[in-house]
């Protein structure tokens, strides 16, 4: 297992990921950005929206944000792979339904110009020039939404409160004072919308807020306690379950 990430200094980026993996499996969880992700070597299987993809060499995977998702090698050998997490605004959240109905995008042409993206992170200006391009492409492919957005629902506004409330974790009971429904009932009704449940999107984000403290070089001990877990031991365990990595080899790479 090999992983490398870092901040690059390219506006519209969040994170540069590259990672080889052989057993490592993902658990179900969200980013607040898009996951651009080739594949250089194996398979790898993952459930979008509860529907089951594959993502191969061949093909370019695009990951909406806020929309559930897993992860594991699809064969003995493993993969390695190559991510872009995007700032939500490079496509915009009008394309989030038409990304979850096509996560997989077979061109050989946008897969280069990801290739050459990310060969051009070290220069800003280059990779910025090479980001509008693969947007642009991006956006050819997705089209219009092919699903009509959902209104806001009861889901929405707890994660709106969830997300509010980090990275302290919000009681499913002031969550039911302040929107009026049983718990029970918004636990299911974000479950339908989002694919997990609330306490496990609270932990997504809290990984993620910890790995970019840790990209920005706060030491590990401190990241646990500013991430919203109750020590390093708590970070440590989460983290590697999501990522497959402690934080302080993260932090190395």
């Amino acid at each position: 297992m090999t992983v490398s990430a870092w901040r690059p200094s390219v506006p519209g980026i969040a994170e540069a990921f590259h990672a080889r993996f052989t057993d490592h499996a993902y658990p179900a969880h969200t980013h607040d950005t898009w996951t651009l992700l080739i594949v250089d070597d194996g398979a790898i299987s993952y459930d979008l929206d509860r529907h089951h993809h594959g993502a191969l060499g061949t093909a370019v995977t695009l990951l909406p944000p806020n929309v559930a998702h897993d992860g594991r090698a699809a064969t003995s050998q493993g993969f390695r792979k190559r991510v872009l997490y995007l700032d939500a605004d490079v496509l915009g959240e009008d394309l989030i339904g038409a990304a979850v109905d096509q996560p997989s995008l077979p061109d050989p042409l946008l897969r280069t110009r990801i290739h050459q993206l990310h060969q051009s992170l070290a220069e800003p200006l280059e990779a910025e020039s090479r980001l509008a391009l693969v947007a642009q492409r991006l956006r050819l492919h997705l089209g219009r939404p092919t699903r009509t957005p959902p209104d806001r629902s009861l889901a929405d506004d707890l994660r709106d409160l969830l997300d509010e409330g980090l990275p302290d974790s919000l009681t499913l009971a002031d969550a039911s004072a302040v929107l009026g429904a049983h718990p029970v009932h918004l636990v299911r009704a974000f479950g339908r919308r989002f694919g997990l449940p609330p306490h496990r999107y609270v932990t997504g984000r809290r990984v993620d807020h910890a790995r970019r403290l840790l990209l920005d070089g706060t030491p590990p001990a401190a990241v646990a306690t500013t991430a919203g877990f109750t020590d390093q031991a708590h970070l440590t365990r989460h983290f590697r379950r999501y990522l497959g990595i402690t934080p302080a080899r993260f932090a190395r790479g």
